[in-house]
């Protein structure tokens, strides 16, 4: 396990600053709209308030939260890679450090632009982490684990594993903040969607001259093969030759840049993926 100072550092400068992102969010919106976020962050938060409103005992956040970790971050390290799973942990710590100490703030009462506003910073605060290889912990270690694993898109599977602890907290604490929680984890869900495109796949059709050096250009950049199928062009009545090949949606635009370099003349279609199966190349974690 190599570090490099320029690129590591820049990757913990990121993700200190997506850790005081989340821990401000939860100060300030997600406590302030009762919200439970699904995941560690959530399953946190639910058991403080217990400890709280059924106990009166205020249980510290960083404590409970590194509990919760320990099995996951050992997912990370045994699985996916010690340089992530190392980054991981200091966002889990630094995150639940800077909740206990951060004093709680009210941006508005709102329950609904709460929701909104709040899972749009989450999913803003754990993208970032993602993007530079590291993640919030919890659920985010299971899903980049199944995501390999299987070969799927596994986000709206954690989607589907916190409605398990927001049908606790709404038996528990009401059906409202459960129901505005939903809301608050789809949306974070949509802007990770949109922000981490790692484990979703882009097919590519490219008809071109070039062939080889198309396909050259698509095994540079993403590490995937490519399949020459030949064809008649219709309009000018010629031989062409189509280009076919499934890559990471997150190395779409500069696999895409590639081959126009390779070909200026070369009719690019990309089509989103929705389901895979068989052997795809993921780059594995440090």
């Amino acid at each position: 396990m190599k570090f490099d100072f320029k690129e590591d550092g820049k990757r913990l400068a990121v993700i200190t600053v997506a850790s005081v992102l989340i821990a401000l969010n939860i100060k300030t919106f997600v406590r302030t709209g009762g919200l439970f976020p699904g995941g560690a962050t959530g399953l946190t938060l639910l058991i403080q308030r217990v400890g709280l409103m059924f106990f009166q005992v205020e249980i510290p956040y960083t404590a409970v939260n590194l509990a919760l970790n320990a099995f996951p971050v050992y997912i990370g390290y045994r699985f996916i890679g010690k340089k992530f799973t190392l980054f991981s942990c200091y966002v889990i710590f630094l995150t639940g450090i800077l909740t206990d100490m951060i004093p709680g703030m009210a941006i508005t009462y709102d329950t609904l632009l709460i929701s909104v506003f709040g899972g749009i910073l989450n999913g803003v605060g754990v993208s970032m982490c993602l993007l530079v290889g590291a993640t919030t912990g919890g659920t985010d270690f299971i899903a980049i684990y199944l995501s390999r694993k299987k070969g799927v898109d596994s986000w709206n599977v954690v989607l589907g594993i916190n409605v398990v602890i927001l049908l606790a907290a709404g038996f528990l604490f009401g059906w409202e903040k459960a129901l505005y929680s939903i809301i608050f984890q789809y949306v974070s869900t949509q802007v990770l969607h949109m922000r981490y495109k790692k484990f979703q796949q882009q097919t590519l059709f490219i008809i071109t001259n070039k062939a080889r050096e198309v396909c050259q250009a698509i095994s540079q950049i993403s590490n995937h093969g490519a399949t020459i199928l030949e064809g008649e062009g219709f309009y000018r009545n010629c031989e062409r030759s189509m280009v076919y090949s499934v890559i990471s949606s997150a190395e779409s635009q500069r696999v895409i840049h590639a081959i126009k370099e390779a070909d200026g003349e070369a009719f690019i279609n990309a089509v989103r993926t929705d389901q895979l199966s068989g052997r795809f190349y993921q780059k594995p974690e440090e």
